[in-house]
């Protein structure tokens, strides 16, 4: 699904001028370049060092020397040889330079400083340490807090922050942006390497998610990102690419993802969740005539394309919000006038406390174009049913403004009593919807074992609230159960191997996920489905038993189950010794593969594991692999597969930061080095939208400390 910078939250920033965007090209490229010749080791030196902001180049006799900005003191200039740290030397001591009206302590001189930290319980120690200035360190680390933070490069070069610089050590000079930027693009490539022989060492198969976006400056952007679970059954999640792609067709899609693969040397590829888009659709074809040129597909690509389960219900609830589009209208409309001033809002408060409405939550104003937003809009509203009414009887604009074409109301009028009761039938609706998407939507925990699951529950309760006696909740849910069937009642258009994840759950196994599929096909519907599980199934475990550890090329046997040559080969080995054991083994390993097949049916007439809320299946997995090989091996790349795109779309939330109004000069690459860069360097997801709960209570502390209650208003 195509997202727009309008969509997107903003941050105030400020730009790279063209020259400054110049230079930090130029050394972007001189870094490539050096990266491609030393693929395996790259050089730790830098192309142009800070310490050129304060000293000058210039000839003299036909000798380069330079000379400092502050004393006028000269040296001879020749830094690939000698490298800088004679001018950094002389900048400590140089009586002039702004930063040493005191004297300075030596850089490496040892100091004793006090840290703390957060124990275990929660309380805050402290201990003391020596400490040593380094002033690399030091600017590495303002550059990682650049990315992580997602600050403006000008931000280094405000006054405030120079001068809180200033105050805890007069030691570190601030660079300037330029140099802020190039120290972040050097982080960006030294992670880039980290990551690609992580990828190489930890990571068996890479299940995709990609979006699509365009930015203010209308240059149409992709993002790649890496679902996959590694050798310590960890699952992982890495943002490969934030790149520029021609246009939204779909084999300009594929042929973007194929080079970012080829970049990142990564041939095995599971599955690709995309949206329902018919762009994706060709590029999913693309992908998987490469994949399987390439002979890297899972049963010939059969089960590449995953559909996005939250772009499904998001399609599912939007058709049901149209049939009271005109009720979920009013109330916003209604939410709308009263958080328009600070006023307006403590009125609204007193008429909640009048009314004895006890709830910390406070009216919140939805994006129209986001469901989710709406719900939890109409959930908080419901609450304050009668505080609305109260509110119409003291505020004498409240009526008027919302009847008023061109006032607040667009003329629809207040929300009266059948409007609430049609938001109320809704919230019951989107409730189910809201819950399901939050729990496919994590990128830290394995969602693809209860895809299934989710789905058919939510067709049971379609087809309860289908026999509803409410004609409006009733008539809502044929509507979405109309679009549901589009995507999940035709069979063929489900995944397998979302089928196979459930399976592999040792929670639920095939008996549970047989029983949901009766119960969401006619009969003969389902025996077709059940069938072509359990083929999938079979054909998945033969491919990956001779992929496997069992190896590939096995010998042929006689009726007697002795390995036999097949008249062509000579069998040897090292010194002609242990060739009876060679032959053995070959024949243990043609047993077991006659045996393998019972692997699936030990696994499945096991007990099921008791169903509790903290079960971690990955550990379960870890745990079994000895006992369940080939199994195990599946089981690591089904459950990896990611079933929504959120991972993929939560980028662009960083996208739109980074390139708000004021920073739209930056150019791709910069970009792409900021959004990966953050997603590399962050150890835990971070949440860069303020949580309501937390906006209501800031709200709260802050009337608490004002002359007059304020409101703050973040929409």
């Amino acid at each position: 699904m195509e997202t727009t910078s309008e969509d997107t939250p903003k941050t105030v920033g400020t730009s790279l001028d063209g020259d400054e965007n110049e230079e930090i090209e130029g050394f972007i490229d001189k870094v490539e370049r050096q990266t491609t010749k030393t693929a395996q080791k790259r050089k730790s030196t830098k192309e142009r060092s800070d310490i050129w902001d304060h000293f000058t180049k210039f000839i003299a006799k036909g000798q380069g020397k330079c000379k400092c900005n502050y004393c006028g003191m000269s040296y001879k200039c020749a830094p690939r040889v000698n490298g800088t740290s004679t001018y950094r030397k002389h900048l400590y001591k140089c009586s002039k330079f702004p930063l040493n009206k005191c004297k300075q302590p030596e850089p490496n001189q040892t100091q004793l400083t006090f840290q703390s930290f957060v124990n275990e319980d929660g309380e805050q120690e402290g201990s003391v340490k020596n400490f040593i200035f380094n002033y690399d360190k030091c600017r590495k680390g303002l550059a990682y807090m650049v990315i992580v933070d997602e600050l403006p490069f000008r931000f280094v070069e405000g006054q405030g922050f120079r001068h809180f610089c200033s105050l805890m050590t007069n030691k570190f000079h601030v660079p300037s942006r330029i140099t802020v930027a190039r120290d972040c693009y050097e982080i960006f490539m030294e992670e880039r390497v980290k990551l690609k022989t992580f990828l190489k060492t930890n990571c068996r198969k890479v299940c995709l998610t990609t979006d699509t976006w365009t930015s203010i400056q209308k240059i149409n952007y992709m993002c790649l990102t890496a679902h996959f679970i590694d050798n310590d059954w960890k699952l992982n999640k890495r943002i490969l690419n934030f790149c520029p792609i021609s246009s939204h067709k779909g084999e300009a899609i594929g042929k973007a993802i194929e080079k970012c693969l080829l970049a990142w040397g990564i041939e095995n590829v599971m599955t690709v969740t995309v949206d329902n888009a018919s762009s994706n659709d060709t590029a999913i074809v693309y992908l998987k005539k490469r994949l399987n040129n390439w002979g890297t597909s899972v049963v010939k690509g059969e089960f590449l394309h995953v559909r996005c389960i939250a772009h499904i219900m998001n399609l599912v609830v939007t058709d049901g919000l149209k049939l009271v589009s005109d009720s979920v209208h009013r109330v916003r409309n209604a939410v709308r006038f009263v958080r328009s001033s600070s006023n307006r809002v403590e009125k609204f408060k007193r008429c909640a406390v009048a009314e004895k409405i006890s709830t910390q939550s406070m009216l919140c104003l939805d994006v129209p174009t986001r469901w989710n937003s709406t719900y939890l809009m109409l959930n908080t509203a419901v609450k304050f049913i009668n505080a609305f009414e109260r509110f119409d009887g003291e505020d004498n604009h409240y009526h008027d403004d919302l009847w008023d074409v061109n006032g607040y109301g667009n003329g629809l009028g207040k929300p009266v009593f059948e409007d609430w009761d049609h938001v109320k039938n809704l919230i019951i609706l989107l409730e189910a919807f809201y819950s399901l998407t939050l729990r496919v939507s994590g990128s830290s925990y394995v969602t693809s074992d209860t895809y299934f699951h989710e789905v058919t529950d939510v067709d049971c309760l379609l087809k309860q609230w289908c026999d509803s006696s409410n004609e409006d909740f009733k008539s809502m849910a044929l509507k979405m159960k109309e679009k549901c069937d589009k995507y999940w009642g035709d069979p063929t258009k489900f995944n397998v191997m979302l089928f196979l994840s459930a399976v592999l759950d040792p929670r639920y196994k095939w008996e549970c996920v047989e029983y949901g599929i009766c119960q969401m096909y006619e009969s003969d519907v389902a025996l077709a489905v059940c069938t072509r599980v359990k083929k999938a199934f079979r054909d998945i475990f033969d491919e990956y038993s001779h992929k496997g550890s069992l190896g590939a090329n096995r010998p042929a046997c006689t009726q007697s189950g002795v390995p036999y040559s097949t008249g062509v080969d000579i069998e040897t080995s090292k010194e002609n010794k242990g060739i009876i054991r060679a032959r053995y083994k070959k024949l243990k390993a043609t047993k077991e593969d006659g045996d393998s097949k019972s692997e699936i049916e030990k696994y499945l007439d096991e007990e099921t594991v008791e169903d509790v809320d903290d079960f971690d299946i990955l550990k379960w997995w870890k745990t079994n692999t000895s006992r369940f090989p080939t199994l195990s091996l599946i089981a690591r790349d089904v459950l990896a597969i990611p079933v929504s795109t959120v991972a993929s779309e939560s980028a662009f939330s960083t996208g739109g930061r980074v390139l708000d109004p004021f920073r739209s000069s930056l150019t791709p690459k910069i970009v792409e080095a900021l959004v990966c860069g953050q997603d590399w360097l962050r150890a835990s997801p971070v949440d860069v939208e303020e949580k309501m709960e937390e906006i209501e209570k800031l709200e709260s502390d802050i009337s608490k400390i004002s002359l007059a209650p304020s409101l703050i208003d973040i929409e």
